[in-house]
């Protein structure tokens, strides 16, 4: 198993990558020439009242006092970095305190780059089919990215998902085609492992015999080098549904998956030999998100409104134990995806997509959380 990149190196790539920003281009693209050639369009514009290219979001100083901005997009919770977005796809930290995020706007194709209380800036904008639940499914920024300033995303266009890299100037590219698209069943997750190692986790596409075929890439954990024209999958695991979401753990390196699957909501541990499941919600909370924070895994449900928080598994206790349960409804609504900022985790919410959400909550952000502690009483 490779081991992904540590908290600290991954949150510097991160500050550099906003300051770097200002790179990119305008712009807009065609999918239907894709296939055919390296450049598929340059980013799109900056939106309006942005103002100029991103930059660096700095951290808020606590000694700083003063009125607070007030408006719609502002929002009186401390723990809201990002506010007025579209339904949300991927989520990565800015910074190391994660007090900034990158966020994917899964409907728009658009990344954004925001703090609390703004600036908030369109950093590029991929060509999407947001139908159902594709889009723009999920994003990285490239391990190298103060040298190349490349982004990989996950998307779905009008035929199929697929990976892309985005890079400024005229700089859309399809890396790997061809992973089945659905109704639904189409969320996924991309983590890099190393420069040239990027993991990719697919839904099953709506047919949950596509994701035990070895001849699909629907329902799977795989590898492939980003790097390559036309990369060779190297299968993981199989048999993933829909909402997959990938976790990796920034201190020890280990890979969780979770997702919807026949027998319920799952949380899996991806191990050489597969997948070993760790914990199973048979009640079907609804599964949309992970991330491993300070050896607590977080889990989003959705439909059920509320976190789940287990203790990452290790050699001592391999079991991850009873989940802590934390209801986020009135704070937040309905959580997606979410990621680790080492010490913390970002969540995004997708209140515009789940019924039942308060009416207070309609505005989808990106928040800061604190993972519920737990005592290890494992046997």
């Amino acid at each position: 198993m490779p081991l992904s990149f540590p908290g600290a190196a991954r949150a510097a790539a991160l500050v550099a990558a906003a300051t770097l920003a200002a790179a990119t281009l305008v712009g807009c693209a065609d999918f239907s020439e894709q296939d055919h050639t390296a450049n598929a369009g340059p980013f799109s514009s900056i939106p309006e009242g942005g103002g100029g290219a991103p930059e660096t979001p700095r951290t808020p100083d606590p000694t700083e006092t003063g009125p607070a901005p007030t408006g719609p997009c502002v929002d009186p919770n401390p723990a809201v970095i990002a506010t007025c977005l579209g339904t949300t796809g991927g989520v990565r930290p800015a910074d190391p305190e994660g007090r900034s995020t990158y966020v994917a706007e899964r409907v728009t194709g658009k990344i954004i780059i925001s703090k609390r209380y703004g600036p908030q800036r369109t950093i590029a904008t991929v060509p999407v089919d947001g139908s159902g639940d594709g889009g723009l499914i999920d994003f990285e920024l490239s391990p190298t990215y103060q040298q190349d300033q490349l982004i990989y995303a996950l998307i779905s266009t009008g035929s199929d998902n697929r990976i892309v890299r985005i890079a400024p100037g005229n700089a859309v590219k399809a890396i790997l085609t061809g992973i089945p698209k659905g109704a639904t069943g189409n969320m996924g997750s991309i983590s890099f492992a190393s420069p040239t190692e990027l993991r990719v986790a697919t839904g099953n596409a709506g047919n949950p015999g596509a994701a035990g075929d070895p001849g699909s890439l629907a329902g799977k954990v795989f590898t492939i080098d980003p790097n390559l024209t036309n990369p060779r999958p190297k299968i993981l695991a199989s048999g993933l549904g829909a909402n997959v979401a990938l976790c990796p753990d920034p201190e020890s390196g280990k890979l969780y998956v979770a997702d919807s699957g026949a027998a319920g909501d799952r949380l899996q541990q991806v191990e050489p030999a597969g997948l070993r499941t760790l914990w199973t919600w048979a009640d079907r909370p609804g599964i949309t998100g992970c991330a491993v924070s300070a050896g607590i895994i977080s889990v989003s449900m959705a439909r059920a409104f509320r976190i789940d928080s287990l203790a990452a598994p290790t050699n001592a206790s391999p079991s991850v134990g009873q989940p802590q349960t934390s209801d986020v409804k009135e704070q937040y609504g309905a959580v997606g995806r979410m990621t680790s900022t080492g010490s913390a985790v970002q969540l995004a919410t997708i209140n515009k997509t789940v019924s039942g959400a308060p009416a207070k909550t309609t505005n989808d952000v990106v928040a800061l959380y604190a993972p519920q502690s737990q005592s290890d009483d494992r046997r």
